[in-house]
């Protein structure tokens, strides 16, 4: 297994900080990797569809994704494809999915702060998807997505053109999340750990509003308070923090992921 070389900072709610361009290349593609299994431990590998991407620190303009047809839960570091602005796979082997390209991409290339994108057709997800609406703040944790997240309003089939995924990306605007509208959700984060951590967020807030508007009328929360404690609990150290639990729990049981 190769080590990753990074300076740790003493808050763990930050990220770390890297001494050279291949320890943080690594890194991301361990964190990648890992987010994969996480998906799938969590029942988000659905059939062909999903894909998680993490910009490279060196190479800007290209991103390193899942390839086509391997379960999330059997990805390792090795299996990491980069893939460039044309959409040809420059290191690795396997394909990239054409709908990967076509919405990351553009998100990649709409947002220089984005690293990571993460898009899957996840149950709760893709239900809550299917009503064509924003999500409310009903709970504390959905909070995290007041005024964070972004509609995109239409659905033309199976996402193959970059010109799809450039509507996504600026539906996505400068927003974290996205509702992609009879799709599925998309989030974004400055880091992988934190673009996995509000994916894994959104679904289950789309879970939750679901649940409790099957049996009633949920109570908003106060938009003051609410808008407080997305301003505390919807930062990118929050998102970067939430998926560290996670990440020492899934390198604990699979390290073989470093492979």
């Amino acid at each position: 297994m190769v080590q990753t070389s990074l300076v740790r900072p003493s808050n763990p709610f930050q990220p770390p900080t890297f001494v050279s361009i291949e320890s943080e290349r690594r890194h991301r593609q361990e964190r990648l990797a890992a987010a994969f299994r996480v998906f799938a431990r969590l029942g988000f590998a659905q059939g062909l569809a999903g894909h998680i991407t993490a910009r490279d620190p060196e190479f800007t303009d290209r991103f390193w994704v899942n390839p086509f047809g391997i379960h999330f839960s059997r990805i390792r570091v090795s299996d990491l494809i980069l893939v460039n602005s044309e959409g040809q796979v420059v290191k690795g082997e396997g394909k990239v999915s054409q709908a990967a390209f076509a919405i990351h991409s553009q998100i990649h290339e709409a947002r220089p702060d984005v690293i990571a994108a993460a898009h899957a057709h996840s149950f709760y997800g893709k239900t809550w998807s299917s009503l064509g609406r924003l999500l409310d703040p009903i709970t504390q944790d959905s909070c995290a997505f007041y005024q964070d997240h972004a509609l995109f309003d239409d659905f033309t089939g199976i996402v193959l053109e970059t010109s799809e995924g450039k509507r996504i990306a600026q539906a996505l605007g400068d927003r974290k999340a996205a509702i992609l509208r009879n799709h599925g959700i998309l989030t974004v984060g400055h880091s992988v750990d934190e673009a996995a951590w509000w994916y894994i967020r959104l679904e289950d807030t789309a879970k939750a509003q679901l649940l409790a508007e099957a049996v009633g009328k949920p109570v908003l929360i106060d938009h003051d308070i609410a808008l407080k404690i997305q301003q505390r609990g919807g930062t990118h150290q929050a998102g970067w923090g939430g998926f560290q639990y996670l990440w020492d729990e899934i390198t604990h049981d699979q390290p073989d992921l470093f492979d």
